[in-house]
């Protein structure tokens, strides 16, 4: 889960004028996109002290300053949260989260929750209560990945289609054979790399689809590896052979250095006897086939 954390934080950053145009089909007209976007993950975290540990904020929780097209100099905050796993105090910790921006900026606020579970029961969008005349009703947007239309999907020119394909394609990779996976894996890095889509942008998407559908036979993932290369290789003909070359050999080396560096951590970790082989693959984050492997090979 840190690593899915981790990758979901730095893709929303990459993408996330992607992701507000996708979210909301008329973003053009509301978001000023000529102005930088303010990450306010630090403030965010300012209003959850540690101690509180009911509220805490989680480390996918995004707080941005986004400017609009309404007139004066104004602006709004998204805040966008990503949840992976049913939690029935879910719309109240949303509602907190509201509550406590409003009180220290007096801004308007629009929330957004992205919804990566395999629940499709799962839709926790308002939060209410009532007692002795008082009410209160607070709704929030929400994004059901599951929801989402493969066919719609594959055909969008938003690259944040990518993302949502990569996190249901992660969803189905319990009920599917390595080789399937590898297959339509594959399939997305393809289609990505035909799109226009500017250079660094592909290289987070790429390595947001390789690090979140993890494949557990450790030959499919170097052979995946690889195809990206030459998939990557073909597409950035038109930089000149020799800098295509060295990119690609660059990128090879760094998948290379991060075996070595994994295979050398994992024999330590083996001769210590005090962690398990389950233990070692988590703590490592790979495969545990590539554990075995190493065990076999002591």
């Amino acid at each position: 889960m840190k690593r899915n954390d981790i990758l979901w934080k730095s893709i929303l950053e990459e993408t996330f004028e992607d992701f507000l145009r996708f979210f909301f089909p008329e973003a053009d007209a509301l978001f000023d996109f000529s102005k930088d976007f303010e990450y306010l993950d630090k403030e965010l975290e300012q209003l959850f002290p540690p101690e509180d540990n009911q509220y805490a904020s989680k480390f996918v929780d995004k707080l941005v300053k986004v400017f609009t097209k309404d007139g004066n100099e104004q602006w709004i905050l998204v805040h966008i949260e990503v949840q992976g796993y049913i939690d029935h105090s879910f719309a109240d910790r949303m509602f907190t989260y509201y509550y406590r921006i409003w009180d220290k900026y007096r801004k308007r606020t629009t929330a957004l929750a992205i919804l990566t579970d395999d629940n499709m029961n799962y839709y926790p969008n308002c939060f209410e209560q009532s007692f002795l005349g008082t009410s209160l009703r607070f709704e929030y947007n929400i994004l059901k990945v599951l929801d989402q239309c493969d066919r719609k999907l594959a055909e969008s020119d938003n690259v944040f289609a990518h993302v949502i394909t990569t996190v249901k394609l992660a969803l189905k990779s319990k009920q599917l054979y390595d080789q399937d996976l590898f297959d339509l894996k594959l399939q997305i890095a393809r289609r990505l790399l035909a799109r226009n889509v500017p250079k660094h942008k592909i290289g987070k998407l790429i390595d947001f689809l390789k690090f979140y559908v993890i494949l557990n036979d450790q030959q499919l993932t170097t052979l995946f590896n690889k195809e990206i290369n030459n998939l990557k290789l073909k597409t950035y003909t038109n930089m000149g052979m020799d800098e295509a070359v060295i990119y690609i050999t660059r990128e090879e080396a760094k998948e290379e250095a991060i075996l070595e560096k994994n295979s050398a951590f994992a024999k330590s970790l083996l001769i210590t006897n005090r962690f398990s082989l389950d233990e070692i693959a988590e703590l490592l984050d790979v495969p545990l086939d590539f554990v075995l492997d190493i065990k076999a090979s002591l």
